[in-house]
């Protein structure tokens, strides 16, 4: 055997490594998700007795999602999450974009780099460090949809101002701004006609990312509503945990209602998430 067919052997070998660990990962990482597909559609007994089985002896139920619906109050909790999601997401994108685009616009003020230093070092603060003084501080302001939004945009203005900053110092020229000043558009047109629909796919990742953190998160909500009426969906699956017993069937409906709409909110937006997540690159 000679040299380049032991090298071309070897490489064969690695990659079919590669494929059997990237196969077992996502099985690992599919599993819970295939597990509630299955169960979802069989009764208490028969998640209880078999749980890997894809038909329960019972047979196939769809009883579990009016009754999930029903006790969680889904519809309510539904809009709860869908204003909140919508409403963090779209405040998030706006002021990360425009502060995104002072800062690399006005970089030579000293104000602008020390804001920019400033917003990145607050990325590293853990959001478990802040949430004692959320309550005890913010205490008289808490049990609102807006104060929620408000926060939301607060812990993840940063991160989304350095995904734009990138952007916007990479791949949109100055040129373009001089152009349109030079064609009678002043600085509030020259962002909105001519920077922000450039900035589509970084807008995209930012919208996915943090509209499905806003959606799943459990933590900030559960400190902020204590209202029942203002649960979100994350919140409002604590209607199936009970002290003695919980009713498997009701809790895997709930979750995959709960999961469903920002699934479909992936699959459309999932093909800018590289080119967004990339655009903030260094180009050679």
């Amino acid at each position: 055997m000679t040299e380049n067919e032991r090298a071309a052997r070897k490489k064969k070998i690695g990659h079919i490594l590669m494929w059997i660990v990237l196969l077992l990962l996502f099985i690992c990482f599919i599993f819970p998700f295939l597990l509630v597909i299955i169960n979802v559609f069989k009764t208490k007994a028969d998640i209880t007795s078999n749980p890997l089985a894809l038909i329960g002896a019972h047979g196939f139920t769809l009883q579990n999602f009016p009754e999930a619906m029903k006790k969680m109050n889904f519809w309510v909790a539904f809009g709860n999450s869908l204003l909140i999601t919508s409403c963090s997401t779209v405040l998030t994108i706006v002021v990360a974009s425009m502060t995104a685009f002072v800062i690399v616009r006005n970089s030579s003020w000293k104000v602008c780099a020390l804001m920019f230093s400033l917003m990145i070092a607050s990325m590293v603060i853990p959001f478990q460090v802040l949430m004692v003084p959320i309550v005890s501080v913010y205490g008289g302001v808490l049990n609102h949809r807006l104060t929620l939004i408000l926060m939301h945009v607060g812990f993840s203005v940063s991160m989304a101002m350095f995904m734009f900053h990138g952007a916007i110092k990479t791949n949109i020229p100055l040129e373009l701004e001089e152009a349109a000043t030079i064609d009678g558009c002043n600085r509030w047109q020259t962002y909105w006609k001519i920077v922000f629909p450039l900035l589509k796919p970084t807008v995209a990742t930012v919208a996915i990312i943090n509209a499905m953190a806003y959606w799943n998160d459990y933590l900030l909500p559960s400190l902020v509503l204590k209202k029942k009426a203002l649960y979100t969906l994350p919140i409002a699956t604590q209607a199936f945990y009970g002290t003695y017993s919980t009713d498997i069937g009701l809790v895997m409906a709930a979750l995959l209602l709960a999961m469903l709409p920002i699934l479909i909110l992936y699959v459309f937006l999932q093909r800018y998430i590289v080119e967004g997540v990339t655009s903030g690159a260094v180009k050679g």
